[in-house]
């Protein structure tokens, strides 16, 4: 059996995350979203085979991910001029239906930006999965008709429903179907050519009470929150434990970290490979912490996400924030992550300001930005990879 992950657009609305790197190798708990879907398919025992649809960045996802995957054997199409998602997944047809002794094979289709649980119980049968939520507006809608799909309805007016998550499975056949018009939008969509293969097959509708879609930069966030209870605590024996610091909790600590005195570590957290946490610094529960990072002393952290080879000097504090590669936050830096009103916190994206869904939203950072010493940052403000801030300045808009 084989898969297909659609890992080929260059995400704008992730941005400043993802200028300079495609959005599936967005780091959550310090691996990349696409390996989190490749561990996924791991667990069924039939697929020996995934073709990942790359563009934007390719290289960086195939020198990230090589051939091969624990076993699986990892194969690269390439979306020169991406239309669609409906255009991608025809390219991989000729890796599906090639010397393969089974007719009408069956195959994994899935988005390679998006966290799924529950691929097991989809691939036994043709499907989507579907999930409960109580705003279909943004979504796709799985329209039922007894157990089986009736059709897709992308973004429609209704409040509650099964959202279309983005992960099917199929049999050979459906290639006959991909062959559909351009959406109003300009795009060949994979939902109007699922649309014509429910007129020719029965497709289950598997419902899944988990799935963390990464649309904007403060889903990373929200994945991490659904993710980190579910970790176990484990301090590499290659790690430096000073004797004055307190773990509390599930805490992991990768080789080669040193925790310095006074550093009161508040679980669930992660550390990376290679950090120097404190001396005497705070970091609360739900942060991750990538490899090779500094946080320096009289520094707190809370649940924040810290890309690899990050500095966070002394004096600071980051509360609810995503900070990219190579970041350095000047002394006194301080991300304001709570709005006086209580409302939730809006972020401007592509000249529109969306509501986060989040009552607490710090900085999104991208990567190699410098803050200059006691920079203010207001809530869900932006700063985009290689700029930067004066001593004293106050973010109170996004800086491109």
């Amino acid at each position: 059996m084989k898969a297909i992950i659609m890992a080929a657009g260059a995400s704008t609305r992730t941005h400043p995350l993802t200028v300079n790197i495609p959005k599936p190798l967005l780091p959550v708990m310090n691996k990349p979203i696409i390996m989190h879907s490749l561990d996924a398919l791991k667990a069924i025992e039939s697929i020996d085979e995934v073709i990942i649809i790359v563009g934007f960045k390719k290289e960086m996802i195939m020198e990230r991910l090589g051939d091969e995957y624990e076993g699986m054997k990892i194969t690269y199409v390439v979306q020169e001029k991406p239309e669609g998602t409906a255009q991608a997944v025809m390219l991989a047809k000729e890796h599906i239906t090639d010397n393969d002794s089974d007719s009408h094979p069956r195959f994994v289709i899935m988005n390679g930006d998006d966290l799924f649980f529950g691929i097991e119980e989809c691939a036994k049968q043709i499907c989507v999965q579907g999930k409960h939520v109580e705003n279909l507006s943004s979504y796709g809608a799985l329209i039922k008709e007894g157990e089986h799909l009736r059709e897709i309805i992308e973004k429609p007016n209704m409040k509650e429903g099964l959202a279309n998550t983005g992960l099917y499975v199929f049999e050979s056949d459906f290639f006959d179907c991909l062959q559909v018009d351009k959406s109003p939008r300009g795009e060949f969509e994979l939902p109007d050519a699922i649309n014509e293969y429910c007129k020719k097959r029965s497709i289950a509708v598997v419902e899944t009470d988990r799935w963390l879609p990464i649309g904007y930069p403060w889903d990373i966030l929200n994945a991490h929150e659904g993710l980190m209870n579910n970790i176990k605590g484990n301090i590499s024996a290659d790690a430096l434990i000073e004797e004055r610091t307190t773990l509390k909790g599930e805490v992991i600590v990768g080789r080669g970290t040193i925790i310095k005195n006074g550093a009161y570590i508040e679980g669930p957290v992660i550390i990376g490979e290679d950090c120097t946490i404190g001396p005497n610094c705070y970091i609360r529960s739900g942060s991750c912490i990538g490899k090779g990072c500094k946080v320096g002393n009289s520094v707190e952290i809370k649940n924040t996400i810290l890309f690899d080879n990050v500095s966070v000097g002394h004096l600071t504090y980051m509360g609810d924030s995503i900070v990219g590669n190579g970041t350095n936050i000047g002394a006194g830096t301080i991300t304001a992550n709570l709005k006086h009103d209580n409302t939730r916190c809006r972020s401007m994206v592509k000249g529109r300001l969306v509501d986060t869904g989040r009552r607490k939203l710090g900085a999104v950072l991208g990567e190699d930005v410098h803050t200059g010493i006691n920079t203010s940052i207001y809530p869900g403000r932006k700063m985009w990879p290689g700029s930067s801030t004066r001593p004293g300045i106050i973010v109170d808009k996004d800086i491109e």
